[in-house]
């Protein structure tokens, strides 16, 4: 049941147009929908591409299943459809530096990854440990190489990124209103304190998000819920702030209500609500900014500290000689100079140590693999990266049965001339490393914690 706080406020926002809110998220069908990965190879090989998102490129309406070739190969990512606009208006191109701040499961976060197209600099952060974990699983799927992963606060991320983004996506979290028929647990602790509270949290969020963006650069603000509190309220608040609003031309949603904040300001309906009964998803809100004037002088004091090793010859020979039977995709340039030895991993790091000191940093660009004495075993991580280009060294699995005791971690017999390590797939997708011996048996190396 909607809260009747709820019910009685959007009854006077609303009016007679409220009824039509009420009956969507009380009897009306959510829609699931999902994005398809340019970055890789293979195109999606068991979803269907009939039926695509109104004014998006590369999404379509449709489930996707979490043991399917298309998702644990990365091909695909299942995303709520109002929700694939932030990243789709952000206007992101190669090369820039881009921040996704409340970041997780990384939705927005794999499609700007994708838009930069392995250059420039995505830094996805959670403030939540758990979903951070999730936002790592999903980018690494994702194949994406450009990649930082922080699990950190923003005001934390504000003091090592002073005016450094060209681009900040802020999907803020909120009150949930839009989320009411998909999740109806936002039901529960909703209230119109609540309200407050997130349009609180909002803005100290927001305050970091302005110290970190380029003068010229560019702020993405969602939701995904109605309350004005939340959505053009904010929108003012960032005016007020010296923000400039870049009006969306998109095909779907409504735009914003001037007429439900203080200054009534008319700029505020270049804004776009996404209402449910509209039918393109849930309920969403988003807004465009630019930061006008010129980049200050900022200088950020910095203790020295110790970089990390770099790899011998003999380390940096065994890793080419691993990598020497795959193809890195045309997205990645892999620096050799640059790779690090930390702890025994072999990284391919994206920014510097001094950048990221006193930050948790869950990931910082690929992780190749493992260094053992004399060998080298290859990552998850890099498997997915090299989804991204077609292979010879693949050892592919023929039938649905081979698959699913592959995701448990079985070892499969083969019939395969290939030795040593071989990338795994299915349809075509591929999705791990696997090895096989002479005995022609591949040994599982698909992570024990992705296993089904």
């Amino acid at each position: 049941m909607l809260p009747q706080a709820f019910i009685d406020k959007y009854q006077k926002l609303l009016g007679s147009q409220a009824a039509d809110l009420f009956k969507a998220l009380t009897a009306g069908e959510t829609k699931k929908a999902f994005r398809v990965n340019s970055l890789k190879a293979v195109s999606p090989q068991t979803v269907d591409l009939q039926t695509p998102v109104p004014g998006l490129m590369q999404a379509f309406y449709g489930q996707v299943h979490d043991t399917s070739s298309d998702w644990v190969s990365g091909t695909v990512y299942s995303q709520e459809p109002a929700a694939m606009f932030p990243a789709a208006v952000s206007g992101v191109q190669p090369g820039e530096r881009v921040l996704d701040l409340c970041a997780a499961p990384g939705g927005k976060s794999t499609a700007l990854a994708e838009k930069l197209r392995g250059q420039g600099l995505l830094v996805a952060n959670e403030i939540n440990a758990k979903r951070a974990k999730i936002l790592r699983e999903n980018l690494e799927r994702w194949g994406a190489t450009n990649v930082v992963i922080t699990n950190a606060s923003p005001d934390q991320l504000a003091t090592h990124f002073q005016e450094y983004f060209d681009c900040i996506v802020v999907d803020a979290p909120c009150s949930g209103e839009g989320m009411f028929r998909k999740d109806p647990v936002a039901m529960d602790y909703w209230s119109p304190d609540y309200v407050q509270t997130c349009q609180d949290r909002q803005k100290k969020i927001l305050q970091s998000a302005l110290q970190m963006l380029k003068p010229g650069g560019r702020l993405v603000y969602s939701t995904c819920t109605f309350s004005p509190e939340e959505d053009e309220q904010i929108a003012e608040w960032l005016l007020e702030q010296g923000l400039q609003i870049k009006p969306l031309q998109l095909t779907a949603g409504q735009p914003g209500r001037p007429d439900w904040t203080a200054s009534q300001n008319p700029v505020l309906a270049d804004t776009v609500r996404f209402w449910p009964q509209d039918g393109v998803g849930e309920g969403q809100y988003l807004a465009m900014f630019t930061r006008p004037g010129a980049p200050a002088s900022v200088q950020i004091k910095r203790r020295k500290q110790k970089r990390q090793p770099g790899l011998s010859k003999a380390d940096q020979e065994v890793v080419k000689q691993a990598l020497d039977n795959f193809i890195l995709p045309a997205t990645w340039q892999l620096n050799w100079r640059n790779l690090q030895n930390r702890h025994g991993h072999v990284v391919a790091p994206v920014l510097s140590d001094e950048r990221l000191q006193g930050l948790h940093v869950l990931s910082n660009g690929v992780e190749l693999g493992q260094l053992k004495p004399h060998r080298f075993i290859p990552s998850q991580q890099l498997a997915q990266v090299l989804g991204g280009a077609k292979q010879t060294q693949v050892l592919a699995l023929h039938d649905e049965a081979s698959f699913k005791a592959y995701l448990h971690g079985e070892t499969i017999k083969t019939t395969s001339s290939l030795r040593g390590y071989v990338l795994v797939s299915y349809h075509d997708q591929i999705f791990s490393f696997g090895k096989i011996g002479n005995d022609q048996i591949l040994k599982n190396f698909y992570p024990k914690g992705l296993r089904h």
